[in-house]
Protein backbone atom coordinates (compact mmCIF):
# COMPACT_ATOMS: atom_id res chain seq x y z
CA UNK A 1 0.00 0.00 0.00
CA UNK A 2 1.17 3.54 -0.64
CA UNK A 3 2.35 5.92 2.03
CA UNK A 4 -0.94 7.81 1.72
CA UNK A 5 -2.93 4.61 2.27
CA UNK A 6 -0.70 3.64 5.20
CA UNK A 7 -1.13 7.12 6.67
CA UNK A 8 -4.89 6.94 6.36
CA UNK A 9 -5.12 3.45 7.87
CA UNK A 10 -2.64 4.13 10.68
CA UNK A 11 -3.93 7.58 11.58
CA UNK A 12 -0.41 8.98 11.23
CA UNK A 13 0.61 11.55 8.68
CA UNK A 14 2.84 10.69 5.73
CA UNK A 15 5.37 13.10 7.25
CA UNK A 16 5.34 11.11 10.52
CA UNK A 17 5.78 7.83 8.64
CA UNK A 18 8.82 9.22 6.81
CA UNK A 19 10.18 10.56 10.11
CA UNK A 20 9.69 7.20 11.84
CA UNK A 21 11.55 5.52 9.01
CA UNK A 22 14.36 8.08 9.10
CA UNK A 23 14.96 7.67 12.85
CA UNK A 24 14.75 3.88 12.72
CA UNK A 25 11.38 3.30 14.36
CA UNK A 26 10.25 1.43 11.28
CA UNK A 27 12.53 -0.57 9.08
CA UNK A 28 13.23 0.50 5.56
CA UNK A 29 9.86 0.04 3.97
CA UNK A 30 9.77 -2.00 0.78
CA UNK A 31 9.57 -0.22 -2.55
CA UNK A 32 7.39 -0.97 -5.54
CA UNK A 33 8.57 -1.10 -9.15
CA UNK A 34 8.39 2.68 -9.47
CA UNK A 35 10.44 3.19 -6.29
CA UNK A 36 7.58 4.35 -4.03
CA UNK A 37 7.19 3.02 -0.50
CA UNK A 38 5.06 -0.12 -0.35
CA UNK A 39 3.70 -0.75 3.16
CA UNK A 40 2.54 -4.21 4.22
CA UNK A 41 -0.05 -5.25 6.82
CA UNK A 42 2.80 -6.15 9.18
CA UNK A 43 4.02 -2.55 8.94
CA UNK A 44 0.56 -1.33 9.99
CA UNK A 45 0.50 -3.66 12.99
CA UNK A 46 3.90 -2.31 14.05
CA UNK A 47 2.73 1.28 13.54
CA UNK A 48 -0.32 0.56 15.70
CA UNK A 49 1.94 -0.68 18.49
CA UNK A 50 4.24 2.35 18.12
CA UNK A 51 1.21 4.62 18.34
CA UNK A 52 0.17 2.96 21.59
CA UNK A 53 3.66 3.42 23.02
CA UNK A 54 3.65 7.06 22.00
CA UNK A 55 0.17 7.86 23.30
CA UNK A 56 1.05 6.27 26.64
CA UNK A 57 4.05 8.58 26.90
CA UNK A 58 7.03 6.46 25.95
CA UNK A 59 9.87 8.75 24.87
CA UNK A 60 10.95 8.50 21.23
CA UNK A 61 14.46 7.46 22.33
CA UNK A 62 13.02 4.48 24.23
CA UNK A 63 10.82 3.59 21.26
CA UNK A 64 13.90 3.64 19.02
CA UNK A 65 15.77 1.40 21.44
CA UNK A 66 12.83 -1.01 21.51
CA UNK A 67 12.70 -1.05 17.69
CA UNK A 68 16.44 -1.67 17.53
CA UNK A 69 16.15 -4.60 19.94
CA UNK A 70 13.24 -6.00 17.95
CA UNK A 71 15.33 -5.98 14.78
CA UNK A 72 18.12 -7.79 16.61
CA UNK A 73 15.89 -10.82 17.10
CA UNK A 74 14.39 -13.11 19.69
CA UNK A 75 17.45 -13.13 21.96
CA UNK A 76 16.43 -9.57 22.98
CA UNK A 77 12.94 -10.60 24.12
CA UNK A 78 13.81 -10.35 27.84
CA UNK A 79 15.16 -6.83 27.48
CA UNK A 80 12.13 -5.77 25.45
CA UNK A 81 9.81 -7.27 28.07
CA UNK A 82 11.65 -5.38 30.82
CA UNK A 83 11.32 -2.14 28.86
CA UNK A 84 7.58 -2.70 28.51
CA UNK A 85 7.18 -3.60 32.17
CA UNK A 86 8.97 -0.41 33.21
CA UNK A 87 6.83 1.62 30.83
CA UNK A 88 3.69 -0.07 32.14
CA UNK A 89 4.60 1.04 35.66
CA UNK A 90 5.05 4.63 34.47
CA UNK A 91 1.66 4.46 32.73
CA UNK A 92 0.01 3.10 35.88
CA UNK A 93 1.58 5.87 37.96
CA UNK A 94 0.30 8.47 35.48
CA UNK A 95 -3.19 6.95 35.58
CA UNK A 96 -3.11 7.20 39.39
CA UNK A 97 -2.10 10.87 39.14
CA UNK A 98 -4.86 11.57 36.64
CA UNK A 99 -7.38 9.78 38.85
CA UNK A 100 -6.47 12.08 41.74
CA UNK A 101 -6.63 15.12 39.47
CA UNK A 102 -10.05 14.03 38.29
CA UNK A 103 -11.27 13.78 41.88
CA UNK A 104 -10.22 17.39 42.48
CA UNK A 105 -12.04 18.51 39.33
CA UNK A 106 -15.16 16.60 40.37
CA UNK A 107 -15.00 18.20 43.81
CA UNK A 108 -14.75 21.69 42.30
CA UNK A 109 -17.60 21.00 39.87
CA UNK A 110 -19.78 19.79 42.74
CA UNK A 111 -19.00 22.99 44.68
CA UNK A 112 -20.08 25.13 41.73
CA UNK A 113 -23.26 23.10 41.33
CA UNK A 114 -24.12 23.72 44.97
CA UNK A 115 -23.69 27.48 44.42
CA UNK A 116 -26.05 27.51 41.45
Amino acid sequence: MTIQEAAQRSGLSAHTLRYYERIGLIHSVGRNDSGHRDYAEEDLRWLDFLTKLRTTGMPIADMCRYAELRRMGEHTADERRRMLELHRERVRARIAELTQDLKVLDYKIDLYRELA
